[in-house]
């Protein structure tokens, strides 16, 4: 799958802050999460690449228009990203038995499962975009909110379940991403 436009400034790539803010967009799509925590995910990356945030976000751009990205970047950024995907497996009260959720409607779960969609397809398509970032934020929170999971990897996984469960045949596989397959 390849990387939406990066921005351009007068026919040139733009400058490493308007690309940091190009791959907190990405990361914001394909982690998913908020993006506080794109954030975090591209500073541990970075730090795990031994890089700058700079740099590292310079390499995702490169590898946007097919420029092959270090082994350790990418190992890197491929860590990070599922470490937030699973950031909250083990969080506070682990150990404990939990308290059964409240299950929202279907009807709830298909509507803020439909903006959550909405909203990272509209930050795919421009992931330098404020606007698109603050909505996939608020689409995000809502999400884990209401799916009462701790991110929205989790939450996006738990919907998808629940209105799997909902029809009439087996929950489907989920891929890499947290989409049903």
């Amino acid at each position: 799958m390849a990387f939406p436009h990066i921005p351009q400034i007068g026919g040139r790539e733009a400058s490493a802050p308007c690309a940091t803010v190009w791959a907190v967009g990405v990361v914001m799509v394909v982690t998913p999460c908020p993006a506080r925590e794109a954030h975090r995910v591209l500073a541990a990356a970075a730090a795990a690449a031994r890089i700058g945030v700079e740099g590292l976000a310079a390499s995702m751009a490169a590898a946007a228009w097919g420029v092959k990205a270090p082994k350790g970047v990418e190992r890197a950024l491929r860590r990070a990203v599922e470490a937030a995907r699973t950031s909250g497996a083990g969080g506070a009260g682990a150990g404990t038995a939990p308290a059964r959720p409240l299950v929202p409607s279907r009807e709830r779960t298909e509507e803020a499962l439909g903006r959550f969609r909405g909203c990272r397809a509209w930050l795919w398509a421009d992931p330098a975009d404020e606007r698109a970032r603050r909505a996939m934020d608020d689409a995000t929170y809502t999400l884990c909110v209401l799916m009462g999971r701790p991110t929205a990897y989790e939450a996006l996984r738990a919907a998808e379940l629940r209105l799997a469960d909902g029809a009439h045949h087996a929950p489907r596989e989920m891929d890499g991403t947290g989409l049903a397959v």
